[in-house]
């Protein structure tokens, strides 16, 4: 029986987590390793100057032997194969990510630095997202098809599969395109407001401004007109 990982950058608590983990589960053993709390934009960091903690905890799935961390979701995943996972694992999983993780957002997105964090371990990884709303027609609808085909298909060294849905109703969904490279566009067109605080200081905050321009055959075109998203992202940091 294949073993499988899973991650997130969402909580251990995570709606879209419980989901991926109850697909997984028809496929092999699940391990769950996912962090304690959010950890959104933490891209591939670790903890190396403390120690960090991992207990079990009760997962709303059946047969799933899952774990809260301190650490970031890179800290999960290496933990997670290192220690927890008897063995190795034959596939890591990250996601489902709330919101999707394309163009230039996944140098920033801690769901692809512990997608690549499994790629370095030399474990076939894919990243799944999907819209931040709730909505998950297209997801329920695709993600066990496309959990099973890409468990199948080769990655080079340091690639990960990425996958995103878009929120979308499934009637208005156009269907899957494959072979979508990352988009050099950014997704969102970011600003920071300012406020005054004490003793002279100024309070930065950022607001993203959702970019709806994107090149043909990329992963943002594809989610903008209501694709699924799949293609090969490499780690080059």
């Amino acid at each position: 029986m294949k073993k499988i990982l899973i991650t997130n950058d969402d909580g251990i608590n995570a709606d879209g987590l419980i989901r991926l983990a109850k697909v997984a589960s028809k496929f092999g053993e699940v391990y769950v390793v996912a962090p304690d709390g959010e950890r959104s934009a933490a891209s591939h960091s670790v903890t190396l100057r403390h120690s960090i903690e991992a207990w079990s905890v009760d997962f709303p799935v059946p047969g799933v032997k899952a774990y809260a961390c301190t650490g970031q979701p890179a800290d999960c995943v290496r933990i997670g194969v290192l220690n927890i996972v008897p063995g190795k694992p034959d596939h890591v999983f990250s996601g489902i990510n709330y919101g999707f993780n394309v163009a230039s957002d996944i140098q920033y997105s801690a769901t692809a630095g512990a997608a690549f964090e499994a790629a370095f371990q030399r474990i076939h990884t894919i990243a799944f997202s999907e819209d931040a709303k709730e909505m998950h027609e297209v997801t329920d609808r695709y993600l066990e098809e496309l959990m099973a085909e890409l468990m199948e298909k080769p990655l080079g060294i340091d690639q990960i599969w990425n996958v995103n849905f878009p929120s979308c109703p499934l009637s208005e969904c156009q269907g899957i395109l494959y072979d979508r490279r990352v988009s050099h566009d950014a997704f969102y067109r970011d600003h920071y407001d300012e406020t005054p605080t004490e003793g002279g200081r100024t309070a930065y905050m950022v607001v993203g401004v959702r970019d709806y321009q994107a090149s043909e055959g990329t992963d943002l075109r594809a989610v903008i007109d209501k694709y699924v998203s799949v293609g090969i992202a490499t780690n080059i940091s």
